[in-house]
């Protein structure tokens, strides 16, 4: 089978259309439409639901979808390993970072990364969590910042450092004469919270879990010098890492009762290939983490 079809049919189901696909794809529409029925001929196979304007893979189409992506990843990775073999990579670093730690963590880290290996392009996705575990199971990035919990088998992680979460509210906020915050209490009061989908909120989503307790959310935002603002300001609590607090904010901070600490990992995929980039920014990375 030739496996130009497969990235055809999968860029239709990514977009749920012909004509996206098409231009994602830098192709005349009628070519896609054209190759995709030569696919099903070949498969003696229904694929794809074409009702009106609306496009649905059917079940024998998401079971390809399945395995095409699969067979596209490893035949990408088998052309960048020969490319590297015949000296041509690009030297091309993608790394998926989540915003606290992209803020106030990484920036020395790649600095001093691009000084060792100048001639080496580094290429930085800022988003939650989750959303970069999923961009790196699907490989749209090569190395990411995840937090050790529920992870896939074929998912491999080295240990970057452990980080307390604390409770962070205005100077003049009646948690500053305590030791330490229950969760019970921390619930009581109005959070300032990062969106869904990032590391910080599912922490407060889960201990909200266990403790019974429903969020009293007043303000969402992934702006972590906002968020210190309207905490500063007392118009809220929120909880950051201990490693974004500074002198300089003007924030008291505490830790829960009883602490909440946080492993953060860098991920790679196991079944995936490291390019030789990739592979010197994960050693210089891991070095940096041991010591």
């Amino acid at each position: 089978m030739d496996i130009k079809p497969l990235r055809y049919f999968l860029a239709i189901a990514q977009n749920a259309s012909f004509t996206k696909a098409a231009e994602q794809l830098n192709l005349a529409q009628p070519a896609v439409s054209m190759a995709m029925k030569k696919l099903e001929q070949e498969l003696g196979l229904t694929l794809i639901h074409r009702k009106e304007r609306t496009i649905t893979l059917t079940d024998e189409g998401q079971r390809l979808a399945y395995h095409a992506e699969k067979i596209l990843q490893a035949t990408d990775d088998a052309l960048l390993e020969m490319s590297e073999l015949k000296g041509l990579s690009k030297g091309e670093v993608r790394i998926g970072i989540p915003s606290m730690l992209g803020s106030y963590y990484f920036p020395p880290i790649l600095m001093a990364f691009r000084h060792q290996h100048p001639n080496l392009s580094l290429t930085v996705v800022e988003g939650g969590t989750w959303q970069l575990q999923k961009m790196l199971e699907n490989g749209e990035l090569d190395l990411s910042v995840i937090v050790a919990e529920n992870l896939p088998d074929n998912i491999s992680t080295h240990r970057l450092l452990k980080e307390e979460m604390l409770v962070a509210t205005a100077k003049d906020h009646p948690f500053s004469q305590q030791q330490n915050v229950t969760a019970e209490a921390f619930f009581n009061e109005e959070l300032v919270m990062f969106k869904e989908g990032y590391f910080h909120r599912r922490i407060v989503n889960r201990l909200a879990h266990e403790t019974n307790k429903k969020p009293k959310i007043g303000f969402e935002t992934n702006l972590i010098p906002l968020i210190k603002s309207i905490t500063r300001q007392g118009f809220g609590i929120s909880t950051l890492l201990s490693m974004v607090i500074e002198p300089k904010d003007g924030l008291i901070t505490r830790s829960f009762d009883p602490p909440i600490w946080l492993n953060l990992e860098i991920a790679w995929r196991k079944d995936g290939y490291l390019s030789q980039a990739n592979r010197a920014f994960l050693d210089f990375l891991c070095q940096q983490a041991d010591h």
